[in-house]
């Protein structure tokens, strides 16, 4: 049911609609809609690379009220698609904020949607899958709204255009190691995690030829998370397999699955993705079960790292996916999962622990 004062709406494929009012930017966009159960945190959500090109819904129903804080981005420039939320908090409460999340989506012309019934369209997705939608105005007529997401087509360049143009750097006092790290979507805190471990990181684009990375003598290369289809980044895949066995190399979500591919194992959509910070996983070799923070929409095929040199090294206790690989030999382990996002919140601290671990130990 549509309301006076509700400007926006949200068309499916199928026809469906979802009205609610508009904030942040005022313009029409097609994107991906994924959903995110977090009850916190929706600035980081925000400002992760990952999310290009997806309208993000919501499940927690209050977002707004504690603002946006400078030092708390996951990048420079936030490049989500849009937002839908149930309730949207434009006077924020928090000490800390500097502007409103909704003068940051307008300022980065990012659209959102508020008063949308989320429960509904959760579900939808869970029955139906992650699926375009348009964001639009409330009095579209609907076949043209139909129309235009008949003709949408998916982009493959979301990697290219988030990620860094030339090289940049991060530096902390009495450095231990440095560490080149390729940016297919990196979140800013990957970047404080090696910092505050005593690395000096070197972030470079996602398709730097391996000879440059090479001449830079790192202790480690690390492969960073990204929006997108993993095989969109073909760049990335043959750096790695030009650097494995060189250094020791660590992989988080997009930089995991292509390790995988690397080694040629293959990788496959989720129906409707894992993201949120609340998935139990299994850790292989100890037993223990992390509670972790993820956002993916893809995965590595358990079958197909049959004949490679990976073992499975975490499994997702919800569907049985994996959630991390390894290969000794090469001095290369990765992750689907997000440890610098805390969400145990230290359960898998340990895992940049075991970077630094195999960057000390040098050579084999």
């Amino acid at each position: 049911m549509r309301l006076p004062d509700m400007d926006k709406k949200l068309v499916l494929p199928g026809g469906e609609v979802f009205y609610g009012c508009g904030f942040g930017a005022d313009k029409d966009v097609i994107n991906e809609l994924v959903f995110n159960t977090s009850m916190v945190g929706y600035q980081e959500i925000f400002s992760d690379p990952s999310y290009t090109d997806q309208t993000v819904v919501m499940t927690y129903p209050l977002i707004g009220n504690y603002g946006v804080a400078d030092e708390d981005y996951e990048t420079k420039i936030p490049s989500v698609g849009a937002f839908a939320v149930r309730e949207y908090n434009d006077l924020p409460s928090n000490f800390r904020y500097t502007k409103t999340l909704g003068e940051v989506m307008e300022e980065y012309d990012i659209p959102g949607i508020a008063g949308v019934d989320t429960r509904r369209l959760t579900r939808y997705i869970r029955d139906h899958g992650s699926t375009p939608a348009l964001l639009t105005g409330a009095e579209r007529p609907l076949s043209s709204c139909m129309e235009e997401l008949a003709a949408f087509t998916p982009p493959h360049d979301a990697v290219k255009r988030v990620s860094c143009k030339k090289r940049w750097y991060a530096r902390t006092s009495n450095h231990r190691y440095n560490v080149v790290a390729i940016d297919c979507g990196i979140k800013l805190n990957i970047v404080r995690s090696l910092t505050a471990r005593g690395c000096n990181v070197t972030v470079v684009p996602y398709d730097t030829p391996a000879g440059e990375v090479l001449r830079m003598q790192p202790d480690g290369v690390f492969f960073s998370n990204g929006p997108g289809d993993p095989e969109d980044v073909p760049e990335a895949v043959a750096l790695i397999r030009k650097l494995r066995g060189r250094f020791p190399i660590f992989g988080i979500c997009l930089g995991h699955q292509l390790i995988a591919l690397s080694y040629g194992a293959k990788t496959y959509k989720l129906k409707f993705g894992h993201r949120g910070g609340n998935h139990p996983v299994l850790a292989v070799d100890t037993g223990k079960i992390e509670i972790t923070s993820q956002n993916h929409s893809y995965a590595v095929a358990k079958e197909s790292l049959a004949g490679t040199p990976l073992t499975v090294t975490h499994i997702n206790l919800l569907d049985g996916t994996v959630e991390g690989l390894k290969n000794d030999a090469d001095r290369v382990f990765s992750v689907q999962y997000h440890p610098e996002s805390a969400p145990g919140p230290q359960d898998s601290g340990y895992l940049f622990d075991r970077f630094l671990d195999m960057m000390g130990k040098g050579g084999r």
